[in-house]
């Protein structure tokens, strides 16, 4: 559906350059000096600024009739305003946004390429109507990698109220309240579109989500894919961009298989959702973004997608009577590198294998070996990487599709012979409940149909250590474990890979309250801030847990979350120069949020046998050898200037021979 609307666009812009040519090549020519003489051309009439008929066809709705000339960007008359890319854009800016953001955005600018005249004198648009709209409409021009618009500087071509201004969209904001008014719902409600989004169409999403809901969202990149395109995080958070101390941060990934799409379109609603719920005034919603950090990251395989969504546009090519097809299980799967991400982080499973048998060792905070950085590492498995280890997360799920199920670490077995071998991690039954929070929430995951899609499940109730289902090393899940605090399991969320678009909003009915669930459960077991004798916060601390020979470590204020199951627990918070505190604590089956368990240490001189001498002094050794310098140098040109590829739409300026619009380029 949404690769026929792509076609539409493609056609219509072809039609909007056709017109533009028209209208270029048919202009009359512009008189030199001395050609009016011989009869070269005609003279129009620019002796004097004077009120004219406004007559620019894409401005021919605009709340006046007359225009001037000179018009404010210096224009000499209507064909030179005509033939420049300031028009242009206002011509084909429909088609670049996808319709967001016009016609404000382009009535603004005929604001200033055919101003307001009055009794022959120019009215300049209001500053504030301009910014209002840039900040309204900033971020769909980043989803398509486009910069501001020169013209449209508030500052520069814009004035104050005091100075005589008016506002060229007051029509159509009375239009907009008139059609508003007699909109009347019985109950405010989130309203989602539920068809595919293309890259540049999920960052708009985004972007325009984040915008929206700017007092409690943003939008940040983690870095670029093989291709070059952006991996965007959207995050949600009563002080989003920052950490608050006590507050839990909890994490989504979807689409690291490219070819798996159903997560990557969850998660895009899912971000949505929060969104207009939250000022919809949505007390459920409030309450987990007022207490939680959430990030959601849809793709974390962009041009794998693109790979598998080019299938399906085959497959839905309207001379194809089968309609909607998807017959590759693993086309787009990797990235552009045929890399499977999911195989491509540090074995650090294998690491805790081979040490288990030793006393002092335990399975948390490995440090990534040295011989790691010398195979081949993905950009996006680099950039993941850098991400989980600069923010304290607690919990994560990535999301898959091929199955119904949710799996938990270890995905890769004890016995590395044994395919299918159960191979439970220290925090087995921490893990469980994860895994439970989410399946049980689901509509179909833990129900006991034999009929549907993963009943080899059915027996377990949805849920399935990694390992005992199938074996593989190099995982997202058990890089978490090992190398963070973070705990993630996988969703695997329906058998099949890239379901119908008529499917989508089904989908989401069925696993909204399982995200929703998922994300609350962070709320669990323990947290507390770790503190010397002068009240100040001790990063790195460590808090262990009798029974479970996996340590999590305090944050950057000190601050710790420890997720456990109900019961009694023996905690011990230590950190190198202090003396060890030791608390037990009890912890109910009902319990609705995290206790609080706070530590004090005081300072001790300890004696040289007794200072640690674990494998954790390399932990913060991170691509050691400059490996992946390359991914941040810019490709040099003939020049030796730095060379940027163009973005697709710099074709729209170009192919006329006109003066290319470099103010248009971000990078430039």
């Amino acid at each position: 559906m949404h690769m026929g609307h792509k076609r539409m666009e493609m056609y219509s812009a072809v039609f909007l350059f056709n017109i533009f040519a028209a209208v270029v090549w048919c202009a009359p020519p512009r008189c030199e000096p001395g050609d009016e003489i011989l009869g070269r051309c005609q003279s129009t009439d620019l002796e004097q600024p004077r009120c004219m008929e406004l007559a620019l066809g894409y401005c021919d709705d605009m709340p006046y009739d007359n225009t001037i000339f000179p018009n404010i960007l210096d224009h000499k008359n209507r064909q030179e305003a005509e033939m420049g890319a300031e028009y242009l854009l206002l011509s084909v800016i429909h088609s670049l946004l996808k319709g967001e953001c016009t016609p404000d955005i382009r009535m603004l600018g005929c604001s200033v390429l055919a101003p307001r005249c009055e009794d022959g004198v120019l009215m300049k648009p209001c500053r504030s109507t301009c910014e209002s709209v840039r900040k309204s409409c900033a971020h769909a021009f980043e989803g398509i990698d486009m910069a501001w618009p020169y013209f449209l500087d508030c500052d520069r071509f814009f004035v104050s109220d005091e100075e005589g201004c008016y506002d060229p969209l007051a029509a159509l904001r009375a239009r907009q309240e008139i059609a508003l008014a007699n909109f009347s719902p019985e109950e405010p409600s989130t309203i989602i579109q539920f068809t595919y989004q293309s890259n540049a169409q999920m960052i708009n999403v985004l972007k325009k989500t984040a915008a929206k809901c700017s007092h409690i969202s943003r939008t940040y990149s983690i870095g670029r894919s093989v291709e070059g395109k952006n991996l965007l995080v959207i995050e949600f958070s009563n002080n989003p961009g920052q950490h608050d101390v006590l507050e839990p941060e909890v994490k989504y990934v979807g689409n690291m298989h490219g070819n798996e799409v159903l997560g990557r379109q969850l998660l895009i609603y899912l971000a949505q959702y929060l969104c207009s719920e939250y000022l919809l005034g949505n007390h459920r919603i409030q309450t987990l973004i007022n207490s939680t950090r959430i990030h959601i990251f849809p793709s974390m395989n962009p041009d794998g997608y693109e790979l598998a969504a080019a299938e399906v546009e085959d497959n839905n090519d309207p001379e194809n009577q089968e309609g909607h097809v998807y017959n590759g299980w693993t086309n787009g799967r990797g990235n552009a590198q045929n890399i499977d991400l999911n195989r491509n982080f540090p074995d650090l499973t294998s690491v805790a294998y081979s040490r288990r048998r030793n006393r002092r060792y335990r399975s948390d905070h490995i440090p990534i070996p040295d011989s790691y950085w010398f195979g081949k590492v993905a950009p996006e498995t680099y950039a993941v990487m850098k991400w989980i280890r600069s923010i304290p997360f607690v919990q994560s799920a990535s999301l898959h599709g091929g199955e119904l199920v949710v799996s938990y670490p270890f995905d890769f077995s004890k016995h590395p012979q044994e395919e299918k071998m159960f191979s439970p991690t220290p925090d087995e039954q921490v893990f469980k409940q994860l895994a439970r929070t989410y399946a049980d929430a689901h509509s179909t995951m833990a129900d006991n149909n034999t009929d549907r899609c993963g009943a080899s499940f059915v027996n377990k109730g949805g849920i399935i250590n990694g390992a005992l289902w199938y074996s593989f090393s190099g995982g997202m899940s058990d890089f978490n474990y090992l190398h963070t605090n973070c705990l993630e399991i996988t969703v695997e969320l329906g058998c099949d890979k890239f379901p119908a678009e008529e499917e989508l909003y089904t989908e989401w009915r069925r696993n909204k309250e399982s995200l929703l669930s998922f994300m609350e459960s962070v709320h669990r077991g323990l947290k507390g801030v770790v503190r010397d004798q002068d009240g100040n916060g001790i990063k790195g601390a460590t808090i262990s847990v009798r029974g479970i020979r996996h340590d999590i470590r305090t944050a950057e204020d000190g601050d710790y979350w420890r997720l456990l199951n109900s019961g009694v627990h023996i905690l011990t918070a230590s950190a190198p120069g202090y003396a060890k505190v030791m608390k037990k604590v009890y912890l109910p089956a009902q319990m609705q949020k995290a206790g609080r368990v706070d530590f004090v240490l005081k300072k001790a001189v300890l004696d040289p046998d007794q200072v640690d001498s674990s494998p954790m002094d390399t932990y913060e050794r991170f691509d050691p050898y400059n490996q992946f310098e390359r991914y941040s140098l810019s490709e040099l040109g003939e020049d030796g200037e730095e060379r940027h590829e163009k973005p697709w739409w710099w074709a729209y300026f170009t192919q006329f021979g006109m003066s290319a619009p470099t103010w248009l380029l971000r990078s430039y």
